[in-house]
């Protein structure tokens, strides 16, 4: 348990003094500990649903002898959540009988009757109650209240640890662009010079197989302007995760697409996905897991705005609403959705991962929703110090923190490792019943939990 938040906060080890109050349950379902909802065992008997909680009182943790007890593991709960296993398997198959369906006539279907189906398919999202919509952050709460608690046990004034990004960035946003068809491919280059425009890098998601001819020129041209390649899926047919047999055959040629490409990123198609398959791919960092996914063909959502370790695999979560949801699921030609997600990730710190494809945005009205969020993440790298890079770049960053050290020398404290150059101490302490992170050197960038 300890090393889960450790891995998390990157705290000196000495601090780390969780352990588990007596045995769980056999089986796994919901339950509350403070304000949050979460998914695994329990102390107590575990809900089969969201719904089935009522007025059920939360877990409860206890503090002896400088020890926070918990209720439930830290680490099982916290994969559970990541990793998505409170989605019904039952469920499950079932919507991976109906997306092969779907994908099997999708080519001969106008857009018009596409959008119909998916919008009959997704009818009742407002009613689910797990994940939180529109951003859900209950990984990172919990983690928050896990370090609260050590505050108190030990009756510490503050715990150090490694601020989540470099040169004290406040939060970091990713650009990626994912290429479905030859004219989306084609507007590739209009993209990249609209996001040059606004200084924005990005990468660009590339479909080997199928969809488009993909040649060196085309590969090269996005990676001389700064650019970056992520192979994405194999031929985006929607059935990458529908057979295990099936998937290890595709993902022998996804990998060597991989190596062909220079790539060190990956994103399935449509973000189907079976995280306990991802040690099959061979790249450093996936981004095909969404936050909260009520809106996508395959509900379920990470939990969390910060990336994650499945394995060797880096996983950057897409936390922000796909531009064709937005615009063809909910009609909605605005940034509104959008800046209330960027504020609800930034109160955490969190990754801003943005979906926008090119094959989507070629009509004038699209374009100008675009630019106007190139612009609010501009104004906000400008103004809130956020982090704006490419997918590798943060996949890079959050290798080395993950291996940097808070050490002690000469009486003070100092950051090793690769990479620390760029890191900072930070301190967490609690004001008020909160978690508060404040700066090493300055008062300046004191700040809530919840926000820079």
């Amino acid at each position: 348990m300890n090393r889960t938040l450790i891995e998390y906060f990157r705290f000196p080890e000495q601090h780390g003094r969780l352990a588990l109050d007596g045995p769980l349950s056999e089986t796994r379902g919901y339950f509350r500990f403070g304000d949050e909802t979460l998914f695994g065992r329990v102390q107590d008997q575990p809900a089969a649903s969201p719904l089935g909680l009522g007025e059920r009182q939360a877990a409860q943790p206890r503090i002896e002898d400088g020890v926070a007890y918990l209720p439930f593991d830290l680490t099982e709960v916290s994969n559970e959540l990541r990793q998505e296993a409170y989605v019904n398997g039952n469920e499950r198959r079932m919507m991976s009988a109906v997306n092969a369906a779907y994908y099997l006539v999708r080519p001969i279907l106008p857009v018009a009757v596409r959008k119909h189906l998916q919008a009959i398919r997704l009818r009742n999202w407002k009613r689910l109650r797990f994940p939180h919509w529109p951003v859900d952050r209950t990984v990172d709460n919990l983690m928050e209240q896990a370090l609260l608690l050590l505050l108190r046990a030990q009756d510490a004034k503050e715990i150090p640890f490694i601020w989540f990004w470099p040169d004290w960035a406040s939060s970091a946003a990713v650009m990626t662009h994912d290429v479905e068809t030859t004219a989306g491919r084609d507007f590739c280059p209009s993209l990249m010079d609209i996001n040059e425009s606004f200084g924005i890098p990005a990468s660009f998601q590339v479909i080997p197989e199928e969809r488009y001819e993909v040649t060196g020129e085309f590969l090269d041209s996005i990676r001389r302007r700064g650019f970056e390649v992520v192979v994405h899926d194999l031929n985006h047919d929607g059935r990458l995760f529908s057979d295990k047999k099936e998937f290890m055959k595709r993902v022998a040629r996804i990998n060597a697409y991989g190596k062909e490409f220079g790539a060190t990123g990956f994103r399935a198609g449509v973000l189907y996905r079976n995280q306990r398959w991802f040690d099959a791919l061979d790249f450093e960092y996936d981004s095909s897991v969404p936050n909260v996914a009520h809106l996508d063909p395959q509900r379920g959502g990470c939990c969390t705005v910060m990336p994650y370790f499945v394995g060797k695999m880096l996983e950057l979560p897409v936390t922000m609403t796909q531009d064709y949801t937005l615009f063809h699921i909910l009609n909605d030609y605005s940034t509104e959705l959008w800046k209330r997600q960027t504020s609800l990730i930034m109160e955490k710190h969190g990754l801003m991962n943005v979906i926008i494809h090119p094959d989507y945005i070629t009509g004038l009205r699209e374009r100008k929703v675009y630019e106007a969020l190139l612009a609010y993440l501009a104004e906000f790298r400008d103004k809130k110090n956020v982090w704006i890079a490419t997918p590798g770049e943060v996949n890079r960053w959050w290798r080395q923190r993950a291996r940097m050290k808070i050490v002690e020398e000469n009486g003070s404290l100092r950051i090793s490792g690769a990479g620390s150059d760029r890191a900072s101490i930070a301190y967490a302490t609690e004001q008020g019943g909160r978690l508060v992170y404040s700066a090493v050197a300055s008062d300046a960038l004191r700040c809530e939990a919840g926000g820079m």
